[in-house]
Protein backbone atom coordinates (compact mmCIF):
# COMPACT_ATOMS: atom_id res chain seq x y z
CA UNK A 1 0.00 0.00 0.00
CA UNK A 2 1.64 3.79 -0.81
CA UNK A 3 1.26 5.93 2.02
CA UNK A 4 1.74 10.00 2.06
CA UNK A 5 2.41 10.21 5.79
CA UNK A 6 3.23 13.86 5.78
CA UNK A 7 -0.10 15.35 7.74
CA UNK A 8 -2.45 16.84 4.68
CA UNK A 9 -5.04 18.96 5.92
CA UNK A 10 -4.69 22.48 6.80
CA UNK A 11 -6.86 23.35 10.09
CA UNK A 12 -7.35 26.51 12.00
CA UNK A 13 -4.78 26.72 15.09
CA UNK A 14 -6.74 28.75 18.10
CA UNK A 15 -4.09 28.58 20.41
CA UNK A 16 -5.42 31.23 22.36
CA UNK A 17 -3.46 29.97 26.00
CA UNK A 18 -0.27 29.06 24.06
CA UNK A 19 1.59 32.27 26.36
CA UNK A 20 -0.19 31.19 29.13
CA UNK A 21 1.31 29.68 32.14
CA UNK A 22 -0.74 27.08 33.95
CA UNK A 23 -2.77 27.98 37.15
CA UNK A 24 -2.58 25.73 39.57
CA UNK A 25 -6.50 24.38 40.95
CA UNK A 26 -7.50 24.60 44.42
CA UNK A 27 -8.33 21.09 46.04
CA UNK A 28 -12.05 20.07 44.34
CA UNK A 29 -14.91 19.10 46.47
CA UNK A 30 -14.21 15.45 45.29
CA UNK A 31 -12.41 13.26 42.46
CA UNK A 32 -13.61 10.56 40.92
CA UNK A 33 -10.57 7.98 39.90
CA UNK A 34 -11.43 5.45 37.25
CA UNK A 35 -9.02 2.79 37.41
CA UNK A 36 -8.92 2.28 34.23
CA UNK A 37 -7.49 5.54 32.53
CA UNK A 38 -5.12 3.72 29.84
CA UNK A 39 -4.68 1.42 27.07
CA UNK A 40 -4.54 -1.97 28.90
CA UNK A 41 -5.88 -3.71 31.92
CA UNK A 42 -7.65 -1.87 34.78
CA UNK A 43 -5.53 -1.01 37.71
CA UNK A 44 -6.90 -3.79 40.97
CA UNK A 45 -8.07 -1.56 44.40
CA UNK A 46 -5.76 -1.44 47.44
CA UNK A 47 -7.85 0.68 49.39
CA UNK A 48 -11.37 -0.10 51.19
CA UNK A 49 -13.87 2.51 51.36
CA UNK A 50 -13.31 4.50 55.28
CA UNK A 51 -9.76 4.55 53.79
CA UNK A 52 -8.33 7.97 54.53
CA UNK A 53 -5.56 8.83 51.97
CA UNK A 54 -3.04 11.22 51.07
CA UNK A 55 -1.53 12.94 47.86
CA UNK A 56 0.80 10.89 46.10
CA UNK A 57 -0.65 7.50 47.60
CA UNK A 58 -0.88 4.58 45.38
CA UNK A 59 -4.74 3.61 45.86
CA UNK A 60 -5.00 0.76 43.23
CA UNK A 61 -1.88 -1.61 41.49
CA UNK A 62 -0.95 -2.33 38.32
CA UNK A 63 -3.06 -5.20 37.05
CA UNK A 64 -0.77 -6.71 34.51
CA UNK A 65 2.12 -5.78 31.82
CA UNK A 66 -0.24 -3.22 29.91
CA UNK A 67 -1.58 -1.90 32.85
CA UNK A 68 -0.71 1.32 35.12
CA UNK A 69 -1.21 1.99 38.75
CA UNK A 70 -3.51 4.88 40.07
CA UNK A 71 -2.46 7.18 42.97
CA UNK A 72 -4.17 9.62 45.01
CA UNK A 73 -4.46 13.23 44.01
CA UNK A 74 -6.11 14.94 46.68
CA UNK A 75 -6.13 14.27 50.91
CA UNK A 76 -9.21 12.68 51.78
CA UNK A 77 -11.58 9.88 52.28
CA UNK A 78 -12.51 7.04 50.28
CA UNK A 79 -16.27 7.28 50.39
CA UNK A 80 -17.30 4.50 47.60
CA UNK A 81 -15.71 2.13 44.74
CA UNK A 82 -18.30 2.02 41.92
CA UNK A 83 -18.47 1.23 38.42
CA UNK A 84 -17.75 4.25 35.94
CA UNK A 85 -19.54 3.83 32.53
CA UNK A 86 -16.48 5.38 30.30
CA UNK A 87 -16.97 7.51 27.03
CA UNK A 88 -16.17 4.27 25.27
CA UNK A 89 -18.89 2.11 26.89
CA UNK A 90 -16.65 0.29 28.96
CA UNK A 91 -17.83 -0.21 32.39
CA UNK A 92 -14.68 -0.03 34.70
CA UNK A 93 -14.20 0.39 38.48
CA UNK A 94 -13.58 3.60 40.07
CA UNK A 95 -12.28 5.02 43.67
CA UNK A 96 -14.30 8.07 44.94
CA UNK A 97 -12.39 10.35 47.53
CA UNK A 98 -13.69 12.91 48.91
CA UNK A 99 -11.51 15.75 49.76
CA UNK A 100 -10.51 16.97 53.46
CA UNK A 101 -9.45 20.34 51.46
CA UNK A 102 -5.62 20.08 53.11
CA UNK A 103 -4.36 18.80 49.60
CA UNK A 104 -1.75 16.97 52.39
CA UNK A 105 1.07 14.93 50.74
CA UNK A 106 1.79 11.36 51.62
CA UNK A 107 4.73 10.97 53.55
CA UNK A 108 6.07 7.50 52.12
CA UNK A 109 7.12 9.39 49.56
CA UNK A 110 10.33 9.16 47.98
CA UNK A 111 12.41 9.00 44.54
CA UNK A 112 13.26 6.31 42.48
CA UNK A 113 17.10 4.55 42.63
CA UNK A 114 17.59 4.61 38.79
CA UNK A 115 21.02 3.19 37.81
CA UNK A 116 20.58 1.40 34.97
CA UNK A 117 18.05 1.06 32.20
CA UNK A 118 15.99 -1.66 34.23
CA UNK A 119 15.35 0.57 37.35
CA UNK A 120 14.45 3.19 34.41
CA UNK A 121 11.44 0.88 33.25
CA UNK A 122 10.96 -0.03 36.85
CA UNK A 123 10.70 3.64 37.80
CA UNK A 124 8.49 4.82 34.58
CA UNK A 125 6.01 1.82 35.85
CA UNK A 126 5.82 2.76 39.25
CA UNK A 127 5.00 6.63 37.84
CA UNK A 128 1.62 5.79 36.85
CA UNK A 129 2.34 7.53 33.78
CA UNK A 130 0.75 6.70 30.61
CA UNK A 131 0.90 8.97 26.88
CA UNK A 132 -0.62 11.98 27.97
CA UNK A 133 -1.01 12.83 24.49
CA UNK A 134 -4.09 11.58 24.83
CA UNK A 135 -2.84 7.57 23.73
CA UNK A 136 -3.02 6.48 27.16
CA UNK A 137 -0.43 3.75 26.19
CA UNK A 138 1.64 2.83 29.68
CA UNK A 139 5.38 4.62 29.49
CA UNK A 140 7.24 1.43 30.86
CA UNK A 141 5.44 -1.34 28.14
CA UNK A 142 7.18 0.74 25.21
CA UNK A 143 10.42 1.38 27.10
CA UNK A 144 10.30 -2.35 27.25
CA UNK A 145 11.84 -2.13 23.76
CA UNK A 146 14.46 -0.75 24.99
CA UNK A 147 16.06 -3.99 26.29
CA UNK A 148 15.45 -5.68 23.05
CA UNK A 149 18.29 -3.71 21.12
CA UNK A 150 15.74 -2.74 18.89
CA UNK A 151 15.49 0.77 19.28
CA UNK A 152 17.79 3.45 17.42
CA UNK A 153 15.43 6.36 17.69
CA UNK A 154 13.51 8.08 20.74
CA UNK A 155 11.19 10.83 19.43
CA UNK A 156 9.71 13.26 21.23
CA UNK A 157 6.01 14.55 20.65
CA UNK A 158 5.95 17.94 20.68
CA UNK A 159 3.27 18.61 17.73
CA UNK A 160 0.40 19.00 19.60
CA UNK A 161 -1.42 19.62 16.20
CA UNK A 162 -5.33 19.77 17.17
CA UNK A 163 -6.62 22.68 17.51
CA UNK A 164 -7.00 25.11 21.05
CA UNK A 165 -5.05 22.34 23.10
CA UNK A 166 -1.65 23.92 24.33
CA UNK A 167 -0.17 22.04 27.32
CA UNK A 168 2.59 20.56 25.58
CA UNK A 169 3.28 24.42 24.45
CA UNK A 170 3.00 25.28 28.00
CA UNK A 171 5.80 21.90 28.81
CA UNK A 172 8.37 23.61 26.34
CA UNK A 173 7.79 27.52 27.31
CA UNK A 174 7.94 27.07 31.33
CA UNK A 175 8.84 23.65 32.30
CA UNK A 176 11.91 23.62 29.41
CA UNK A 177 13.95 22.10 32.24
CA UNK A 178 11.96 19.09 32.91
CA UNK A 179 12.48 18.07 29.07
CA UNK A 180 16.37 19.01 29.68
CA UNK A 181 16.24 16.37 32.42
CA UNK A 182 13.91 13.70 31.09
CA UNK A 183 16.48 13.38 28.26
CA UNK A 184 19.24 13.50 29.96
CA UNK A 185 17.79 9.99 31.63
CA UNK A 186 17.75 8.54 28.09
CA UNK A 187 21.34 9.91 27.11
CA UNK A 188 22.16 8.51 30.50
CA UNK A 189 21.19 4.89 30.58
CA UNK A 190 20.34 4.11 26.82
CA UNK A 191 22.37 3.39 23.67
CA UNK A 192 20.19 4.95 21.82
CA UNK A 193 22.14 7.69 19.76
CA UNK A 194 19.21 9.50 18.00
CA UNK A 195 16.79 11.38 19.88
CA UNK A 196 14.29 14.20 18.17
CA UNK A 197 12.13 16.38 18.90
CA UNK A 198 9.30 17.15 16.63
CA UNK A 199 7.40 20.51 16.66
CA UNK A 200 4.95 21.97 14.40
CA UNK A 201 6.05 24.91 12.82
CA UNK A 202 3.58 27.15 13.96
CA UNK A 203 5.39 27.02 17.18
CA UNK A 204 8.36 29.03 16.59
CA UNK A 205 9.71 29.78 20.07
CA UNK A 206 9.41 26.31 21.23
CA UNK A 207 11.37 25.08 18.06
CA UNK A 208 13.98 27.68 18.77
CA UNK A 209 14.01 27.33 22.89
CA UNK A 210 14.27 23.66 22.32
CA UNK A 211 17.26 24.21 19.59
CA UNK A 212 18.79 26.39 22.09
CA UNK A 213 18.51 24.15 24.85
CA UNK A 214 20.46 21.22 22.84
CA UNK A 215 22.60 23.14 20.98
CA UNK A 216 25.95 21.24 20.86
CA UNK A 217 23.70 18.18 21.78
CA UNK A 218 24.74 15.63 18.92
CA UNK A 219 22.26 13.31 20.25
CA UNK A 220 19.32 15.47 20.21
CA UNK A 221 17.89 17.24 17.20
CA UNK A 222 14.98 19.30 17.11
CA UNK A 223 12.75 18.83 13.80
CA UNK A 224 10.31 21.14 12.44
CA UNK A 225 7.08 19.92 10.62
CA UNK A 226 4.48 20.76 8.45
CA UNK A 227 1.92 22.93 9.74
CA UNK A 228 -0.53 20.47 8.43
CA UNK A 229 -2.56 18.28 10.32
CA UNK A 230 -2.50 15.24 11.78
CA UNK A 231 1.45 15.84 12.30
CA UNK A 232 1.10 14.62 15.79
CA UNK A 233 0.05 10.93 14.29
CA UNK A 234 2.40 8.82 15.51
CA UNK A 235 2.65 6.96 11.98
CA UNK A 236 3.06 10.04 9.96
CA UNK A 237 4.97 11.64 13.04
CA UNK A 238 7.86 8.93 12.46
CA UNK A 239 7.78 9.41 8.59
CA UNK A 240 8.22 13.51 8.54
CA UNK A 241 11.03 13.06 11.01
CA UNK A 242 12.92 9.77 9.77
CA UNK A 243 11.36 8.88 6.79
CA UNK A 244 10.50 5.13 8.15
CA UNK A 245 7.32 3.18 7.57
CA UNK A 246 4.95 1.24 10.23
CA UNK A 247 3.62 -1.46 8.39
CA UNK A 248 -0.22 -2.31 8.92
CA UNK A 249 -0.52 -4.03 12.35
CA UNK A 250 2.39 -3.18 13.50
CA UNK A 251 4.14 -0.61 16.45
CA UNK A 252 6.73 1.85 16.03
CA UNK A 253 9.31 -0.11 17.76
CA UNK A 254 9.05 -2.58 14.97
CA UNK A 255 11.07 -0.07 12.68
CA UNK A 256 13.10 0.98 15.65
CA UNK A 257 11.60 3.83 16.84
CA UNK A 258 9.70 4.50 20.76
CA UNK A 259 7.39 7.70 20.40
CA UNK A 260 7.16 9.90 23.94
CA UNK A 261 5.14 12.80 24.26
CA UNK A 262 6.73 16.01 25.80
CA UNK A 263 4.88 16.32 28.69
CA UNK A 264 5.30 12.52 29.73
CA UNK A 265 8.67 12.68 29.62
CA UNK A 266 9.05 15.93 31.97
CA UNK A 267 6.12 14.33 34.02
CA UNK A 268 8.68 11.50 34.16
CA UNK A 269 11.60 13.54 35.22
CA UNK A 270 9.56 14.82 38.07
CA UNK A 271 9.31 11.44 39.28
CA UNK A 272 13.05 10.39 39.32
CA UNK A 273 13.83 13.31 41.24
CA UNK A 274 10.91 13.80 43.18
CA UNK A 275 9.24 10.46 43.94
CA UNK A 276 5.67 12.27 42.98
CA UNK A 277 3.72 9.80 40.72
CA UNK A 278 1.48 11.27 38.55
CA UNK A 279 -1.57 13.03 40.43
CA UNK A 280 -2.48 16.09 38.24
CA UNK A 281 -1.96 17.44 34.88
CA UNK A 282 -2.08 20.81 32.59
CA UNK A 283 -5.09 20.85 30.98
CA UNK A 284 -6.39 23.43 28.30
CA UNK A 285 -9.52 25.46 28.69
CA UNK A 286 -10.46 26.49 25.99
CA UNK A 287 -13.57 27.07 23.10
CA UNK A 288 -16.28 29.39 21.58
CA UNK A 289 -18.40 29.11 25.03
CA UNK A 290 -14.85 29.22 27.40
CA UNK A 291 -15.14 32.48 28.81
CA UNK A 292 -11.60 32.75 30.54
CA UNK A 293 -9.58 30.50 28.07
CA UNK A 294 -6.49 29.09 30.53
CA UNK A 295 -3.79 26.51 31.04
CA UNK A 296 -5.03 25.04 34.48
CA UNK A 297 -3.14 22.00 36.63
CA UNK A 298 -6.22 19.77 37.29
CA UNK A 299 -5.72 17.13 40.44
CA UNK A 300 -6.82 13.60 38.29
CA UNK A 301 -10.53 13.44 38.98
CA UNK A 302 -11.81 16.56 39.51
CA UNK A 303 -15.14 16.93 37.95
CA UNK A 304 -15.31 18.86 34.60
CA UNK A 305 -18.12 21.34 36.14
CA UNK A 306 -15.49 22.49 38.76
CA UNK A 307 -12.89 23.29 36.33
CA UNK A 308 -15.11 25.01 34.09
CA UNK A 309 -15.64 27.31 37.41
CA UNK A 310 -12.55 27.63 38.52
CA UNK A 311 -11.99 29.34 34.79
CA UNK A 312 -15.05 31.48 35.31
CA UNK A 313 -17.52 29.48 33.74
CA UNK A 314 -19.03 29.98 30.31
CA UNK A 315 -19.72 33.09 28.50
CA UNK A 316 -22.92 31.98 26.40
CA UNK A 317 -24.79 28.49 26.95
CA UNK A 318 -23.05 25.85 25.83
CA UNK A 319 -23.47 23.43 23.57
CA UNK A 320 -20.98 20.37 23.44
CA UNK A 321 -18.45 19.78 25.92
CA UNK A 322 -15.46 17.63 24.93
CA UNK A 323 -12.33 15.83 26.50
CA UNK A 324 -9.66 16.96 23.77
CA UNK A 325 -9.96 18.85 20.74
CA UNK A 326 -13.11 19.33 18.32
CA UNK A 327 -10.76 17.10 15.40
CA UNK A 328 -10.73 13.71 18.03
CA UNK A 329 -12.00 14.56 21.12
CA UNK A 330 -14.45 13.03 22.83
CA UNK A 331 -17.93 14.15 24.14
CA UNK A 332 -18.76 14.43 27.58
CA UNK A 333 -21.48 12.42 29.05
CA UNK A 334 -22.36 15.09 31.44
CA UNK A 335 -20.47 17.70 33.25
CA UNK A 336 -19.67 15.59 36.97
CA UNK A 337 -17.65 13.56 34.27
CA UNK A 338 -13.42 13.60 35.71
CA UNK A 339 -10.66 14.65 34.15
CA UNK A 340 -8.59 11.43 33.80
CA UNK A 341 -5.04 11.12 32.77
CA UNK A 342 -5.48 11.58 29.26
CA UNK A 343 -7.43 14.85 29.31
CA UNK A 344 -4.69 17.40 27.92
CA UNK A 345 -8.10 19.39 27.25
CA UNK A 346 -11.79 20.67 28.08
CA UNK A 347 -13.12 22.29 25.60
CA UNK A 348 -16.61 24.12 25.51
CA UNK A 349 -18.85 25.37 22.53
CA UNK A 350 -21.56 27.42 22.20
CA UNK A 351 -25.12 25.97 20.90
CA UNK A 352 -24.38 27.45 17.61
CA UNK A 353 -20.79 25.76 17.52
CA UNK A 354 -22.11 22.08 18.04
CA UNK A 355 -24.74 22.06 15.51
CA UNK A 356 -23.81 19.60 13.31
CA UNK A 357 -24.77 20.59 9.59
CA UNK A 358 -27.27 17.97 7.87
CA UNK A 359 -25.71 15.97 5.40
CA UNK A 360 -26.22 15.10 1.28
CA UNK A 361 -25.18 13.24 -0.84
CA UNK A 362 -21.98 12.59 -2.03
CA UNK A 363 -20.41 14.05 -4.75
CA UNK A 364 -17.81 12.28 -5.51
CA UNK A 365 -15.31 15.19 -5.22
CA UNK A 366 -12.69 12.54 -3.62
CA UNK A 367 -11.48 15.45 -1.20
CA UNK A 368 -11.77 12.80 1.29
CA UNK A 369 -9.34 10.33 0.12
CA UNK A 370 -6.80 13.27 -0.52
CA UNK A 371 -6.61 14.83 2.88
CA UNK A 372 -6.22 11.24 4.45
CA UNK A 373 -2.89 11.01 6.05
CA UNK A 374 -2.86 7.08 5.28
CA UNK A 375 -4.23 7.27 1.49
CA UNK A 376 -7.29 5.43 2.66
CA UNK A 377 -10.61 5.76 1.18
CA UNK A 378 -13.33 6.57 3.57
CA UNK A 379 -16.40 6.56 1.27
CA UNK A 380 -15.60 2.86 0.59
CA UNK A 381 -16.00 2.41 4.31
CA UNK A 382 -19.55 4.20 4.15
CA UNK A 383 -20.61 2.00 1.15
CA UNK A 384 -19.35 -1.37 3.18
CA UNK A 385 -21.87 -0.36 5.93
CA UNK A 386 -24.63 -0.21 3.81
CA UNK A 387 -23.61 -3.78 2.59
CA UNK A 388 -26.34 -6.39 3.75
CA UNK A 389 -24.03 -9.49 3.19
CA UNK A 390 -21.74 -9.44 6.21
CA UNK A 391 -18.76 -11.18 4.10
CA UNK A 392 -19.25 -8.94 1.63
CA UNK A 393 -18.93 -6.22 4.07
CA UNK A 394 -15.94 -7.54 5.86
CA UNK A 395 -14.03 -8.01 2.67
CA UNK A 396 -14.70 -4.37 1.60
CA UNK A 397 -13.23 -3.43 5.30
CA UNK A 398 -10.74 -5.93 4.97
CA UNK A 399 -9.51 -4.55 1.17
CA UNK A 400 -9.50 -1.26 1.72
CA UNK A 401 -7.54 -1.87 5.03
CA UNK A 402 -10.28 -0.41 7.47
CA UNK A 403 -7.92 -0.56 10.74
CA UNK A 404 -5.31 1.53 9.60
CA UNK A 405 -7.77 4.41 9.85
CA UNK A 406 -7.16 6.61 12.91
CA UNK A 407 -9.91 8.49 13.12
CA UNK A 408 -7.94 12.27 12.97
CA UNK A 409 -10.96 13.37 11.74
CA UNK A 410 -9.54 14.77 7.91
CA UNK A 411 -12.53 13.14 5.88
CA UNK A 412 -15.52 14.80 7.80
CA UNK A 413 -13.53 17.94 7.94
CA UNK A 414 -13.05 18.51 3.89
CA UNK A 415 -16.20 16.91 2.98
CA UNK A 416 -18.43 19.42 1.01
CA UNK A 417 -21.80 16.95 1.42
CA UNK A 418 -20.75 17.26 5.69
CA UNK A 419 -21.21 13.39 5.53
CA UNK A 420 -19.85 11.96 9.04
CA UNK A 421 -17.32 9.95 7.02
CA UNK A 422 -14.85 9.59 10.66
CA UNK A 423 -18.08 8.71 12.71
CA UNK A 424 -19.02 5.60 9.96
CA UNK A 425 -15.32 5.11 10.05
CA UNK A 426 -15.29 4.40 13.56
CA UNK A 427 -18.58 2.12 13.13
CA UNK A 428 -16.77 -0.01 10.62
CA UNK A 429 -13.98 -0.82 12.87
CA UNK A 430 -16.47 -1.56 15.58
CA UNK A 431 -17.98 -4.14 13.27
CA UNK A 432 -14.53 -5.17 12.04
CA UNK A 433 -13.57 -6.04 15.67
CA UNK A 434 -16.72 -7.71 16.28
CA UNK A 435 -16.84 -10.20 13.26
CA UNK A 436 -12.97 -10.99 14.12
CA UNK A 437 -13.78 -11.85 17.59
CA UNK A 438 -16.74 -13.94 16.73
CA UNK A 439 -14.66 -15.64 13.79
CA UNK A 440 -12.24 -16.69 16.42
CA UNK A 441 -13.95 -18.19 19.06
CA UNK A 442 -15.45 -20.53 16.35
CA UNK A 443 -12.29 -21.12 15.23
CA UNK A 444 -11.04 -22.49 18.81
Amino acid sequence: MRFKLLGNTHIPHYKNTANMKAIPMPSPKEVLLPLSQHIGAPATPIVSVGDEVKIGQKIAEANGYVSSPIYASVSGKVTKIEDYLRPDGRVVPAIRIVSDGEMTVYEGITAPTVNDLDTLISASRESGLVGLGGAGFPMSVKLDALKKGIIDTILINAAECEPYITCDTHTMKFESEWVEKGIALFEKYTDVKNIIIGIEKNKPECIKDMKKLFKGNTRVSVSALPEKYPQGGEKILIYNTTKRIVPEGKLPADVGVIVINVTSLAVFAKYVETGMPLVNRCVTFDGSAAKEPKNVIVPIGTAISEVIDFCGGLSEPCGKVLYGGPMMGTPAASLSEPVVKTTGAITVFNREDSILPEPTACIRCGRCTRSCPLNLIPDAFSKALEAENEEEKIAILDKNKIMLCMECGCCSYVCPANRPLVQNNRLAKGEWREYQSRMSKLNK
